[in-house]
């Protein structure tokens, strides 16, 4: 009789080391429709991933391939991966576009008043603070302290560029105000994640060579994370925020939309999650989770013992997201 395959649920479906497969993993990973699954079907996946990695079969489990990778991702999407606790619903990765287009959308219709700017600039940070509670480490938790500083942090700098900002901007013509959120969005990512990860460039983060086994830790990589990290957000955050300003100061112009202004927000919220539905994982795909980098640009204790041990081009990290 032949042994059926096991399927390794511990490495992601689709190739990582292509844009291809790390591309196909977030748009399932941040697939919005997973948020809308039930309790019970959340926990029906749950009790088919832990059977299957105790030892039951597809058999024995009465799934095939496919449904047990569906299993999986919807798993994924619900649970933290190191305390496998159910993750509150808006800080999982199925509710980054539906809860961003709505903050982008609000931020880019309410940018004219001050009010407007500092009530959305201020949720946008809440929400962010939400996202990394939610997806803080099992092993090393970010403290409460890193937290409340990063929360500050981020939401004192965007108020404060977008304020800032806001005022230079009153001699221009009206559309370049509307770049204004985009600004003061990338300015709060350069604060928020390096507060965030500040541990890791004062310590450093694992790395490891070809082989897996880890070499030591290196605050050289933490710094080449963190920056992948940030020009993704910011990737991220472009297109959803740099185009729907020309749209819609083409559409305003148009006479139902004067007769309708109501529906300059609803419009904006709509353009902003089209550009979040394709922006969201195929910017998390730009670089591999597991980058690398050369032995030559890590810290001169970890080359040498890196030399004295075996022969290495390069050591790798996980960036983070």
């Amino acid at each position: 009789m032949q042994t059926e395959k096991r399927i390794n649920l511990e490495q992601p479906r689709y190739d990582q080391g292509t844009f291809t497969g790390r591309a196909r993993h977030f748009i399932i990973t941040t697939n919005p429709f997973n948020i809308l699954a039930t309790s019970q079907q959340l926990e029906d996946a749950k009790a088919v991933v832990e059977r299957y990695r105790k030892g039951d079969t597809l058999g024995a489990l009465n799934v095939s391939p496919d449904q047990l990778w569906q299993a999986k991702h919807l798993y994924d999407s619900a649970y933290h991966p190191d305390t496998k606790e159910k993750m509150f619903w808006a800080g999982r990765m199925s509710a980054q576009v539906p809860m961003n287009m709505i903050i982008t959308g609000c931020m880019m219709t309410f940018h004219k008043t001050p009010q407007g700017i500092i009530f959305w600039q201020w949720f946008n940070q809440s929400f962010n603070a939400v996202v990394n509670y939610t997806n803080r480490s099992g092993d090393e938790p970010i403290s409460k302290k890193q937290l409340g500083l990063s929360y500050v942090g981020a939401s004192a700098g965007a108020i404060g560029t977008a304020m800032t900002i806001k005022s230079l901007v009153k001699r221009f013509p009206p559309i370049v105000s509307r770049f204004v959120p985009f600004i003061a969005v990338a300015s709060a990512n350069c604060i928020n994640i390096p507060m965030m990860r500040s541990r890791e460039l004062l310590e450093g983060i694992p790395v490891y060579d070809a082989d897996g086994n880890r070499v030591g830790e290196s605050k050289k990589a933490a710094e080449k994370a963190i920056a992948l990290v940030l020009f993704s957000r910011i990737c991220m955050a472009a297109p959803g925020m740099l185009t729907p300003p020309f749209i819609m100061h083409a559409l305003e112009s148009k006479a139902f939309m004067k007769r309708m202004p109501w529906l300059n927000a609803p419009v904006q919220i709509g353009l902003v999650g089209f550009f979040l539905l394709f922006a969201t994982p195929l910017c998390c795909a730009l670089f591999p989770q597991k980058s690398s980098m050369s032995i030559n640009h890590i810290e001169k204790e970890l080359q040498e013992k890196l030399s004295a041990s075996s022969p290495h081009d390069c050591v790798y990290f996980n960036k983070g997201l």
